[in-house]
């Protein structure tokens, strides 16, 4: 089985919340379902994502797949050698400007020396999209049920000016699982990077889980099926970024994309 290319790997769990072999295994078990787009960040787990995945790349050597890492600000003045170096590549297939910042408008000088045969921005806001202009083909952003950063604003811009759409974190960093309810559960994302609780712990959230709830409950499906399903059945998003642990996580994503019920997306979103 082959999945479409709407589901890509994040690799932000990768030697922080899993070592190597496990690591390994997803990515492995990514490779053999069909999944070709990968995607790190230099500032995940101080470089060990990328290191991971770099290892991984160079004992596998896969072909055809696309590998995107990110770059922190200031973007003034941008040195990529640390994750080339990393990665064990020459080149980067998509490189991202991590998250908002102003010096991303004086960015175009220090760009065009890099090794980077596309360029993206992650974390934007449809105002800063536009700010920066048409060297930038691709966006990556949240959004899931309990919350999102992909308004139908953006996908209209995105569609018009042939921008690729990426989201991530379809599960609410486990939010949207319902787990969390009676406290932030101990060794899971909100634990380990606390500031994640701000994103999702508020009203507007809980009253859409609460929604998610009553449909699961309703149709006898998990919360967890309908969430990834939810997300991957989104008009106008090119890839989903599914991460995780175990290859238990992955598979549910690949069963999640097969899912596909009108009635039940347009009732977890009104």
């Amino acid at each position: 089985m082959l999945p479409p290319a709407r589901i890509g790997l994040g690799c932000v769990t990768f030697g922080r919340e899993i070592d190597e072999a496990a690591s390994y295994a997803l990515l492995d078990h990514a490779w053999e379902h069909g999944v070709r787009h990968f995607d790190t960040a230099a500032a995940y787990s101080g470089g060990a994502s990328e290191t991971i995945l770099g290892k991984w790349l160079a004992s596998r050597k896969p072909e055809g797949i696309t590998i995107a890492t990110k770059i922190l600000p200031p973007y003034d003045r941008i040195d990529i050698a640390p994750s080339l170096k990393r990665l064990g590549v020459d080149q980067i297939d998509l490189l991202y400007l991590h998250r908002w910042h102003d010096t991303a408008l004086q960015a175009g000088a220090a760009l065009e020396k890099l090794p980077v045969s596309r360029f993206g921005a992650s974390n934007v806001t449809l105002d800063q999209l536009r700010a920066l202009g048409p060297r930038f083909s691709v966006i990556q952003n949240n959004h899931n049920l309990a919350v999102s950063k992909v308004s139908d604003e953006l996908r209209d811009y995105c569609a018009t000016n042939e921008i690729a759409i990426v989201t991530y974190s379809p599960l609410g960093a486990g939010f949207l699982t319902g787990k969390h309810q009676n406290g932030v559960q101990a060794g899971s994302r909100f634990e380990i990077v606390p500031g994640h609780q701000d994103v999702y712990f508020h009203d507007a959230a809980y009253q859409r889980l609460a929604r998610l709830e009553a449909v699961a409950k309703r149709s006898g499906h998990s919360q967890a099926h309908l969430a990834l399903a939810w997300a991957l059945n989104q008009p106008g998003i090119d890839t989903v970024l599914i991460g995780g642990r175990t290859t238990a996580q992955l598979d549910q994503a690949f069963a999640a994309l097969e899912f596909d019920d009108p009635d039940i997306f347009a009732e977890l979103a009104s």
